[in-house]
C-alpha cells in the first residue's frame, strides 16, 4: 500500500529551508519506493506554492517521488462524513477546537491507505484515532 503525504510535508521539502525541510526529507527518503501518495485535496492546496502551474508541481512531485493521480473514492467520502460529525460534535461540546475540512479530507483518504504522514498529529489523531500516522 501507500501513506499520504499531508500538504505541509510537501511544503517543507519544497521550501527546502524551513526548520521542518530536513525531518521531512529525511523521513520521505527513507520510505519505500513508489510508497508515497497525495490526497487530491493536498494537490489542490498546493496550486499557490507553484504559482498555478501544474505543470511545475507535477515535475516536482515526480522528482520527489509523490503519486497524485489517484481518484477519490466512494469509502473515502463515508470517512469523511462520519468523521466531520465527530469534529463538529466535539467542537459544539467545547471539546475540540476548528478544523479546517481539508483536514477532514485528507485524514478520511488517508484511512484507506497505510496511514498519514504529517507535522500535525494532534489535530488528525483527534478525528481520526484509528489512523497511523508519521511524524518527521
Amino acid at each position: 500500500m501507500s501513506w499520504v503525504v499531508d500538504t505541509c510535508i510537501v511544503i517543507d521539502v519544497l521550501q527546502d529551508t524551513s526548520e521542518h525541510s530536513e525531518a521531512s526529507i529525511t523521513l520521505l527518503d527513507s520510505m519505500p519506493p513508489k510508497s508515497l501518495v497525495l490526497c487530491p485535496v493536498s494537490f489542490v492546496e498546493l496550486a499557490p506554492s507553484f504559482f498555478g502551474d501544474v505543470a511545475h508541481q507535477r515535475k516536482f512531485l515526480d522528482s520527489v517521488g509523490i503519486a497524485y493521480e489517484e481518484r477519490w473514492q466512494r469509502d473515502d467520502t463515508l470517512y469523511a462524513h462520519a468523521a466531520w460529525q465527530r469534529q463538529t460534535a466535539s467542537r459544539r461540546a467545547g471539546k475540540a477546537p476548528r478544523r479546517p475540512m481539508a483536514d477532514i479530507l485528507i485524514g478520511a483518504f488517508a484511512m484507506r491507505h497505510d496511514g498519514l504522514i504529517t507535522r500535525n498529529p494532534v489535530d488528525f489523531a483527534s478525528v481520526f484515532p484509528s489512523l497511523a500516522i508519521r511524524v518527521p
